[in-house]
């Protein structure tokens, strides 16, 4: 009888259990118009971006399971014989530990984006490791607490001493064992990351809101957000209670009332807290996250980026009204633009519109995709804007930067935006070669384009019987006259709709094709606040003009490779040309002209007679490496 009523106990429990968690999916996905299509339904094709994750891949590969978790074990107590990493994951490095948050994440998100077995292995080890390491710390810290770092870095935080930022890195931590259980299937990784939660609802649970305000101005990463994603997987409230303390009135008011308070702040300090503000929304409905969330992605996106969508210097934000001043080796932060994209698509998810995409399309190809050496797979922290500068990539030992640890996560995920979904509608956002499976209308959709080489796409329908649903085309807003769409090599008309989306409803049946045909064409895009320096773009594609080697740095690291992020920022050059639209006998815009297309190479271009001291090749931004560019041009 005792028995029979303990499992009653445990399935009434169980039950409880998940009805909340039901309740809080329930609550979220009833505030989502655009779903995003799991990883695991798309699968990229051939094209620049299954090149980068192939890439990226072997750099995952290269690295070492025990070396990673050597500073875990040693902080734990339990003997390690593996040789420490590098820079930020150093012993001595406040930070360590952080990058192998974003390896776990990155391990997950490649192993359900493709079906890699020997990545997903990785991850298990990892979690593995990380259990092991927080059984034995629970011997000699609080319970639950899981870092390659002393628990007294915390007391730092809540006695406001110095300390670079521990929370941040717990919050990778939590992240990745997070996307371990979402998309390896692990248990333990979430058992892990439930018990790290507990812990700091222990922590926090003991401070004042006065004290638990004062600790947040030290960085915290987006531990609202990981605290309230573990809040829907569990179905524990606790746990979104426990994200709402990591809401930071001093950021957040203002921006609830539309006020931009951004000017002098750590730029990427605050994005992972808007990213928590909408997953916030999402759960609890409550209208002031959405505002919060919103305004800050449009001042940042629309106001305060640079053209190739990055935004800060010196990972800064500065005045809108100062860009020309802001044109240093040091601009737009990697970090910050991976963590825009994540923004981007969770209010394209609750509210979908062509606009919010076309943001993320010219951030991904003009800073993330032309973030990753061609060569080694490494990766660039601080994008140069500066003209006659370069790009530095890490290495790959030696630096573990946050923008190394948003890097190999980076190239793992492109397909997670390419396609959305309602209940009856498929909207295509992105152009890139991929093949989706639509499993609850049993549609197979492949996308085939040699985008953005050329403006046209090709969709091909594979059904076993014709389905209903509405087909929803981007139209961007880079487009130089009406789009041409055929289906089947029938013209269709189709006028954008409330999203911006060209819109096709029918029946599709087997081998139904849409033909979609962009128009694309150079243009110059000013810089915010002058009508003197700006940027030729074609289409969405930043272009660069390739101004060469002289003076590139060598030892003790060969260009375009350093150590530290700041190595190569004092390097000087020749200066860089300019535009003379004069000496071209042209005026306005008349002068773009004098910029051709080079025959037979796709989206190379060419000055005639514009460009002093001479004439320069321009090539899009993502395809510029060791060597010497131009983004921003002076005309004169």
């Amino acid at each position: 009888m005792r028995k029979s009523f303990t499992v009653a106990i445990l399935l009434t429990i169980s039950l409880s259990a998940f009805l909340r968690g039901a309740d809080l999916k329930s609550a979220s996905q009833e505030r989502i118009v655009a779903k995003p299509f799991n990883l695991e339904d798309v699968r990229l094709l051939d094209g620049p971006f299954k090149e980068a994750m192939l890439l990226n891949r072997r750099y995952l590969l290269s690295l070492d399971v025990d070396r990673l978790l050597h500073n875990f074990r040693v902080n734990a107590g339990i003997e390690s014989t593996a040789a420490p990493l590098g820079g930020w994951e150093r012993p001595a490095c406040e930070l360590r530990g952080h990058f192998v948050g974003h390896y776990l994440t990155a391990c997950s998100l490649h192993y359900a984006a493709t079906g890699d077995e020997e990545l997903k292995s990785r991850a298990d080890q990892v979690v593995a490791g990380l259990a092991a390491v927080q059984e034995a710390l629970a011997k000699r810290a609080t319970p639950g607490y899981l870092s390659a770092f002393p628990e007294s870095y915390i007391d730092r935080v809540e006695k406001r001493e110095r300390v670079w930022a521990p929370y941040y890195t717990l919050h990778k931590l939590l992240a990745g064992l997070l996307d371990a259980y979402t998309y390896c299937h692990s248990q333990q990784a979430l058992k892990s990351a439930a018990w790290m939660a507990d812990w700091v609802g222990v922590r926090v649970g003991r401070l004042t809101r006065e004290q638990m305000q004062a600790s947040l101005d030290t960085e915290f990463g987006g531990m609202n957000n990981a605290l309230a994603r573990l809040a829907e997987l569990t179905g524990e409230e606790k746990y979104l209670r426990l994200a709402q303390t990591f809401d930071h009135d001093r950021i957040f008011n203002p921006l609830a009332e539309g006020l931009d308070k951004l000017d002098g702040l750590h730029a990427n300090t605050q994005i992972p807290k808007m990213i928590g503000a909408a997953r916030e929304y999402e759960l609890t409905g409550d209208a002031r996250y959405e505002r919060i969330a919103r305004f800050f992605w449009e001042r940042v996106a629309l106001h305060r980026s640079y053209v190739i969508g990055g935004h800060s210097d010196h990972e800064h934000f500065f005045p809108v009204d100062k860009f020309a001043e802001h044109l240093s080796p040091n601009t737009a932060e990697t970090c910050n633009t991976y963590n825009m994209l994540k923004l981007t698509g969770q209010l394209f998810g609750q509210r979908p519109t062509a606009g919010l995409m076309d943001f993320y399309e010219r951030a991904l190809y003009n800073h993330i995709l032309a973030s990753q050496d061609p060569e080694l797979g490494m990766f660039v922290y601080l994008m140069s804007l500066k003209p006659g500068h370069f790009k530095s990539y890490s290495t790959q030992l030696d630096s573990f930067w946050c923008c190394v640890g948003t890097g190999v996560e980076n190239h793992t995920k492109y397909g997670e935006a390419i396609y959305s979904h309602s209940k009856d509608s498929l909207f295509v956002n992105l152009f890139i070669p991929s093949q989706l499976t639509w499993s609850a209308k049993g549609v197979r959709l492949r996308q085939e384009t040699k985008f953005p080489e050329e403006g046209r796409i090709r969709l091909l329908v594979k059904t076993k019987n014709p389905v209903p649903f509405s087909l929803l085309v981007r139209r961007p807003g880079w487009v130089t006259g009406p789009v041409s769409l055929r289906v089947n090599g029938q013209p269709v008309s189709a006028e954008p709709d409330e999203h911006g989306y060209l819109t096709i409803t029918r029946d599709w049946s087997d081998g139904d094709t849409v033909q979609i045909d962009l128009p694309m064409a150079l243009r110059w895009e000013p810089l915010p606040g002058s009508t003197q320096i700006g940027s030729l773009l074609y289409g969405p594609i930043v272009l660069a003009g390739e101004l060469g080697t002289k003076g590139m740095p060598a030892a003790p690291y060969a260009a375009p490779y350093a150590a530290n992020q700041w190595d190569h920022e004092r390097i000087p050059g020749d200066p860089p040309p300019f535009f003379s639209a004069s000496s071209a006998g042209a005026s306005g815009a008349d002068w773009l002209t004098k910029v051709k297309p080079v025959a037979g190479e796709a989206l190379v271009f060419r000055t005639e007679g514009l460009g002093q001291p001479k004439d320069v090749e321009l090539i899009p931004f993502y395809r510029m490496h060791s060597q010497r560019y131009t983004v921003y041009w002076e005309l004169r």
